[in-house]
């Protein structure tokens, strides 16, 4: 079900009004009306509708100044001016400025509801379009992980098919790729799922503890032991444990895990009672572990116990037909976070953020995403918005291409020679007006303000 439309018409007559709103009037489309300019745009700027009829001359503020308010609070709101002096000069600056249409009075009623039904079919079909990314991204949902990439189907199934029996595994893939997903995934999928979930990062454990990290310690077995303390195995007794970034465990510390896992029992440290515990252990790193045995770094027979079930997870830039859901995915989960109404990207964000390999892989993706969204002024994230980092490395990539297509090597334009071209271009086709500059770059106006001071633009 889409949700309702909504139209505001302005008009100083208010039998005028009362005709539009008795011709306009259909199921799903809400009309708000209002003799007096200013409470009009009030009611623009509290109900935000799609569509706005106003007309041209009225006391206290002209139709061309509401349009100019309305393209500044939304450029994507559709206004229609009417009008019974019609010119064709205040026709093309009307349209200039951004107007939609621009109707003569006595207005035609067969003639209006044409050009509004065609306007709310368009709105209708933007709205359609976001369910269907929506519906489409709920569909691509699996575990807290997003994926419709062949190589995440595999990994998704393939998470189904071990979890009701797996005992131990193993999961490999570059920083960033979401290796506690996976870890979570099996644990909720598998028979022990109301049990404990516990996680060990390795890489954070001093190496003389992991010993009483993991398989707890007694009273006195050392200097500070002032009383029992239970491991992690035996905390996760019932449930699962993760073992994060394993590569860095101490081999000796590998040896006595290798002894847990197989007779599934822990020894605390000062005690030589064996204690029986029921744990599952999922292990993870983003090392080469075929390396590390080589190096005499990592215990092969550990190895072969961990990954009788190896699941790897694939670099981003290896399923870039996720980008845009996992874009949308985190734009909806910061713009909830800020409380913000965030929409979407521009097209020039789409792009750099395409062309960028993404060495940190959804980690970097997020946090890219994440600073845009407390960045944005509007409802849009533009280039500007994203981190540096990302917008450097897009200038570097067009200032490579440029230097390898052109002929005559020579210095290839940054990214902000180049914004700061389109700043002036939009200024000079606007006639320095910033209200139709910002339309034309499709910004608001105090996003226009600021790259103008940015830039030292008049």
């Amino acid at each position: 079900m889409l949700p309702s439309l909504k139209l505001v018409a302005i008009d100083d007559t208010a039998t005028s009004l009362e005709l539009l709103s008795e011709a306009l009037q259909q199921e799903g489309l809400a009309i708000f009306t209002s003799t007096d300019p200013e409470e009009g745009l009030d009611l623009i700027f509290r109900e935000h509708p799609q569509i706005v009829l106003v007309d041209l001359v009225m006391p206290k503020l002209s139709g061309l100044e509401v349009l100019e308010r309305v393209v500044e609070f939304d450029p994507s709101i559709d206004v229609i001016l009417m009008t019974a002096h019609y010119t064709t000069e205040t026709a093309v600056e009307a349209i200039q400025k951004g107007a939609s249409d621009y109707l003569n009075k006595p207005i035609s009623i067969a003639a209006l509801r044409g050009r509004v039904e065609k306007l709310l079919a368009n709105v209708r079909r933007r709205q359609r379009a976001l369910e269907l990314d929506s519906e489409l991204l709920e569909t691509s949902r699996f575990e807290g992980m997003i994926g419709r990439s062949p190589l995440m189907w595999d990994l998704f199934a393939r998470i189904r098919r071990v979890a009701p029996h797996y005992r131990s595994a193993l999961i490999t893939g570059p920083t960033g790729t979401g290796k506690d997903l996976v870890a979570k995934a099996l644990h909720n999928l598998s028979p022990v799922s109301s049990g404990r979930f516990v996680t060990c990062n390795c890489s954070a454990v001093v190496e003389t503890l992991f010993e009483s990290e993991l398989f707890g310690y007694v009273k006195g077995a050392f200097t500070g032991a002032t009383s029992d303390k239970m491991g992690l195995m035996e905390f996760a007794h019932g449930g699962t444990l993760f073992l994060d970034e394993i590569g860095d465990m101490p081999q000796s510390t590998q040896a006595k895990l290798l002894r847990a896992l197989q007779n599934q029992e822990v020894t605390r440290v000062g005690s030589v009672t064996p204690r029986k515990v029921d744990v599952r252990v999922i292990a993870a790193t983003n090392r080469d572990v075929q390396e590390l045995i080589a190096q005499k770094q990592f215990r092969e027979d550990l190895f072969y116990r961990l990954a009788m079930v190896e699941l790897k997870t694939p670099a981003l830039a290896d399923r870039r037909e996720d980008l845009p859901l996992l874009e949308k995915f985190l734009l909806d989960r910061f713009a909830a976070q800020f409380h913000k109404e965030i929409h979407g990207l521009t097209s020039r964000a789409k792009i750099v953020l395409a062309r960028h390999s993404w060495p940190g892989n959804i980690r970097e993706l997020e946090n890219a995403l994440g600073h845009a969204c407390m960045m944005t002024l509007g409802d849009t994230i533009d280039v500007e918005d994203l981190p540096a980092s990302l917008r450097h490395s897009e200038a570097r990539s067009a200032g490579a291409a440029n230097s390898h297509e052109s002929e005559t090597p020579g210095a290839a334009l940054s990214f902000e020679d180049h914004e700061k071209g389109l700043l002036t271009d939009a200024l000079e086709r606007a006639s320095g007006n910033q209200s139709e500059a910002a339309r034309l770059l499709r910004i608001s106006r105090d996003r226009l303000r600021y790259k103008m001071a940015k830039y030292n633009l008049r």
